[in-house]
């Protein structure tokens, strides 16, 4: 028997004050507040807008230039 084991299963390293978003400065904690009191992610369809419209600077603003 072969056993496989994913390397994608890992914990979340995230704590609630980290950003996620550099572009618009969005923390864990916020996204996650957003997503209960929602039941959806409106965060994550104005990051889309934004995108859209050219107002990402993730390039520049992220540390990791994602």
């Amino acid at each position: 028997m072969v056993e496989i084991k994913s390397s994608f299963h890992r914990p979340n390293k995230f704590k609630d004050e980290d950003i996620v978003c550099h572009c618009f400065e969005y923390t864990k904690k916020d996204v996650e507040k957003d997503y209960y009191k929602n039941g959806r992610s409106t965060i994550y369809e104005k990051i889309g807008l934004e995108k859209k419209a050219g107002g990402c600077s993730c390039a520049t603003k992220n540390p990791s230039g994602k």
